[in-house]
């Protein structure tokens, strides 16, 4: 048995330590934004955010996520009321296929998380783990340049998300 915390929400489940986390997500708390690429941690389909720091779930035993504060696309916000980070994707229209599109959407959050004001070189280098195949990457870094400013604007400091009623969490 192992507890995870997801999204601020503990959850106690009774799987192999070992299981991916991309798994214990999507198999056993149906949180189905990060998705399954390439199982081998290099096209970031499956990321998310773990302490403040992006991972591949299909490479993170789930028993390694223990104790430690996970957060998924799902903790961003909703379709009716979107986050900051997920508002801009959609009108900068950055998802064409949108498989990947929740792993670079949780890739962002970290790096807005930790700096509130990133540079486009400094987006473009965090960024880089991450693979779309559509090619839309360009719409992907207006979204996040947009974003960090809407942030700014609202008032959100490091670590903080500001939910779509303006409201810092």
């Amino acid at each position: 048995m192992i507890t995870l915390t997801v999204n601020g929400t503990p959850h106690d489940l009774d799987i192999d330590p070992s299981m991916p986390l991309l798994y214990a997500l999507r198999n056993h708390l149906e949180l189905n934004g990060a998705k399954f690429g390439c199982g081998m941690g290099q096209c970031g389909a499956c990321t998310v955010i773990v302490d403040q720091e992006p991972v591949f779930s299909c490479q993170f035993p789930a028993a390694a996520a223990q104790g430690r504060k996970v957060r998924t696309i799902e903790g961003l916000g909703t379709a009716e009321h979107p986050g900051p980070l997920q508002k801009a994707f959609i009108d900068k229209q950055a998802a064409q296929c949108g498989y990947c599109i929740a792993g670079m959407v949780m890739r962002a959050q970290a790096l807005l998380d930790r700096n509130s004001s990133p540079s486009e070189e400094e987006i473009r280098a965090h960024m880089q783990p991450n693979l779309c195949r559509c090619g839309t990457h360009m719409r992907i870094l207006a979204a996040i340049a947009d974003a960090a400013t809407a942030m700014r604007a609202a008032g959100a400091t490091n670590g903080e998300t500001v939910a779509a009623t303006g409201a810092a969490k």
